[in-house]
């Protein structure tokens, strides 16, 4: 019973649908689908029942899920430990100016306890690098927001957030309850500087190329906002400054909280820290 099996196994029975499973595991469904019916072969028992209403565990699969579970963190606990021991155990963590997020403070205390001895180095980057520096090696991996070209890299969801219009608080449109991407069309955005990855720029830009103000950082979006009268996206539950409020735009997609990694970085320090990661941006 290899590791790797195990993991698949894993992916497929937390996400109880073999694509969503092969598409985490960065893989194509039928290898996946032939790795399941060999362990299930090799164990003699069926792990999952497959119907027309999707996928479920067997009881043998759930018993199995949790020994999975254990022998994976044993796995990389070994690995880490080994890391420390050859003095590598230092981990650089890239940020994308929002690390007052409360998945990032449970995570930083998850993984201190699963890890204590490995050294964090945090990055903090701004709005102009939503890979935080990864193509360039400054970090190891990055918490950040999607979405972004995604060439060369492997990435991993989080959470998503719901997004809204940032206006000022005596903006007539502040007054409504919900709005649209069309009622800011004619208004000024602030916008990203020349070279920022287009597809993030377009996201932020609700999909039109837009003319505003030039801003790297929250806060410059926040100014901009409140002294010039532009308007942008932002977070639907970040509190604005003084002044400043948001509207719910209902015809965006939400943000998307990822964990991106350079492909083909087998780090177990990187492994470790996605799983973690998963747990604490669920809560």
């Amino acid at each position: 019973m290899e590791l790797r099996t195990l993991r698949y196994f894993v992916a497929v029975a937390e996400e109880l649908h073999f694509g969503r499973a092969a598409a985490r595991l960065h893989m194509s469904q039928p290898p996946l689908s032939r790795a399941i019916k060999q362990l299930e072969t090799e164990i003699g028992a069926t792990l999952f029942d497959r119907s027309s209403a999707g996928v479920t565990l067997t009881p043998v699969g759930a018993v199995l899920l949790d020994e999975a579970r254990s022998l994976l963190d044993q796995a990389d606990r070994v690995r880490v430990r080994v890391a420390a021991a050859a003095g590598a155990a230092t981990l650089t963590v890239g940020i994308l100016g929002d690390s007052t997020d409360p998945g990032v403070t449970r995570l930083a205390g998850a993984y201190r306890r699963r890890h204590p001895h490995v050294e964090v180095r945090i990055r903090e980057t701004d709005l102009t690098d939503p890979i935080c520096g990864l193509h360039a090696g400054l970090v190891d991996v990055a918490l950040t927001r999607g979405p972004f070209d995604e060439t060369a890299l492997t990435v991993h969801e989080l959470r998503t957030d719901p997004v809204g219009a940032l206006l000022r608080a005596d903006d007539p449109l502040a007054r409504r309850d919900g709005l649209r991407l069309a009622d800011l069309a004619d208004r000024r955005w602030f916008v990203f500087p020349e070279g920022t990855d287009s597809i993030w720029q377009s996201y932020w830009s609700g999909g039109e190329s837009r003319k505003g103000p030039v801003v790297r950082a929250v806060v410059e979006c926040q100014q901009a906002v409140l002294w010039n009268g532009t308007v942008g996206v932002t977070l639907l539950d970040h509190r604005p400054a003084a002044g400043l409020t948001v509207v719910p735009l209902t015809d965006m997609e939400p943000s998307r909280v990822v964990a991106a990694w350079n492909e083909g970085d087998t780090n177990p320090l990187i492994r470790s820290f996605v799983q973690i990661a998963s747990t604490a941006y669920r809560h």
